[in-house]
């Protein structure tokens, strides 16, 4: 069967063609722009979004030598895409990673909202989710919100633009007014944020079993498909990729090394009894869902590290890196550098990253491994929020093409780490939902036997006790930097009145 996938990610649109035998026979990518019009604003041209994706699904299909049988799309999650009645944007996306609503949801959790609304949605909430967003617009833009039909994701804009049908599916419609256990929106959470008004904003959500619409005229006019095939709108892209790795059985794990650095792991049961954090969403499948503590700085730290010691390449920082001994000499790094602070495993608006023990004697080599180091602390507090210890992690994202980063997971976090021999893991993720939707695989199980393989293996090293001494003092500076932020979050407003 073959089958076109898209997973339309925060700064890059993968398209894949599989073949009859489904391996990775065309792959596209388009990169695409994230732009920042005030300090801690993340948008999107959600037109240009979808411009991308038509031409790569374009391309893609004018490049693959059987007829498509089904297309599949992924995308990523959060943030609020508006829409009007005739379905065309009423202003920029406003994205998972926007930190304009910071001071709604501090206000949420001071009042302990935050906390009850967990118990029964499992998601903590933060400022790139559609509540904030919302809400933010009532005070700010209430025109906009007027004009406004539904707020959609990534994916269901690109499923209505597609098929013409306004949806969510019930994992990236989870957070935040899902009851998580009955897959069903809750008025109660509705009334704890106020905000009864936004329910007729919600799209309808589709259940796992129902993903499939038929391409529209003019989805087809746009795409270059038959009108009529499948359009499967598959999990949202965190869920998708834990699919496409192979995570789909209770207890296993996987950690995206992406933008955000997404550390996930399969549970069978929902508990929110522990302390508030991270995400809990539908994987896919009936009754098992995926516990995602996923960070605002991930790659995205690598790359300003590569302007900052002017390496050309990730690769090249992280060779920088090799050339310092386990500790950065005394070097620590806090990775927290989204202009939004950060939201898992713990939310804090104020969260600023910084170096720690900084001396004369540290050069551009430990500067390089204080920060990979303390990126991989964070992959570990993320493992270590979630609720069972998992025997390996499977890994993906463009970190995931670096094997001296991938050595270093393995060893700081003792678990052994696992490399797909994919290029684009969501995307086969959003393939395989794509093969149960139309019947062409009995299982996502079937499926994910016939079609996930690992390329490569990484065991802990012989470091492993000293970062396990290394992590606790990492968490010590953490907390006592806490301490600092509020503070900080005072000068940067005091500098930018000077603006």
């Amino acid at each position: 069967m073959t089958a076109i996938a898209v997973d339309a990610g925060t700064t890059m649109i993968k398209a894949v063609g599989y073949d009859d035998a489904g391996r990775e026979a065309v792959v596209v990518r388009r990169s695409t722009l994230v732009t920042h019009p005030e300090p801690g604003w993340a948008e999107q041209d959600m037109a240009a979004v979808w411009k991308a994706v038509a031409e790569s699904i374009r391309e893609v299909a004018a490049r693959l030598t059987e007829p498509v049988d089904f297309l599949a799309i992924t995308g990523q999650g959060d943030g609020s895409w508006l829409v009007d009645d005739a379905g065309n944007p009423t202003g920029p996306a406003i994205l998972w990673n926007d930190g304009r609503a910071a001071s709604i949801v501090e206000q949420w959790r001071s009042e302990g909202v935050l906390g009850r609304t967990y118990r029964t949605n499992g998601s903590l909430s933060f400022a790139g989710l559609p509540n904030a967003i919302l809400t933010w617009l009532s005070k700010h833009d209430p025109e906009r919100l007027e004009a406004s039909e539904a707020s959609l994701t990534c994916n269901g804009y690109l499923f209505l633009k597609l098929t013409g049908v306004a949806a969510v599916d019930n994992s990236d419609g989870a957070a935040p007014f899902m009851d998580v256990r009955a897959r069903e929106y809750s008025q109660e959470l509705f009334e704890a944020y106020a905000m009864e008004w936004a329910a007729d904003l919600m799209p309808p959500i589709l259940r796992d079993a129902d993903r499939s619409r038929p391409l529209s005229a003019e989805g087809a006019a746009h795409v270059g498909l038959p009108l009529g095939i499948h359009v499967v709108m598959a999990s949202y892209d965190i869920a998708a990729t834990a699919i496409g790795a192979g995570a789909v059985l209770p207890g296993q794990a996987c950690s995206i090394l992406g933008t955000t650095l997404c550390t996930e792991m399969v549970v069978d049961r929902i508990d929110t009894t522990g302390v508030p954090a991270g995400l809990t969403v539908g994987l896919g499948v009936e009754d098992r869902y995926l516990r995602a503590l996923p960070t605002l700085a991930g790659g995205e730290v690598i790359q300003w590290a590569c302007t900052l010691l002017n390496c050309a390449t990730p690769i090249d920082f992280t060779d920088l890196a090799a050339n310092s001994s386990p500790g950065a000499g005394g070097l620590m790094f806090l990775p927290y550098l989204s202009p939004a602070g950060e939201r898992a495993p713990f939310l804090d608006s104020e969260a600023r990253g910084s170096f720690l023990g900084l001396s004369l004697e540290h050069g551009r080599p430990e500067v390089a491994r204080a920060v990979l180091e303390g990126l991989t602390f964070v992959i570990r507090d993320c493992l270590e929020a979630g609720s069972a210890v998992p025997t390996e992690l499977r890994v993906c994202g463009g970190g995931a093409e670096n094997a001296v980063w991938l050595q270093l997971i393995a060893t700081m976090t003792g678990v052994p780490v696992r490399k797909l021999a994919d290029s684009e893991i969501g995307a086969r993720g959003a393939f395989i939902l794509g093969l149960v939707a139309t019947g062409a695989s009995r299982s996502i199980e079937d499926a994910v036997a016939a079609h996930v393989r690992i390329s490569s293996m990484w065991e802990p090293g012989a470091e492993r006790q000293f970062y396990n001494e290394l992590y606790r003092d990492f968490l010590t500076l953490r907390e006592d930097s806490r301490r600092s932020w509020p503070l900080l979050a005072r000068l940067r407003s005091r500098a930018q009145e000077t603006q």
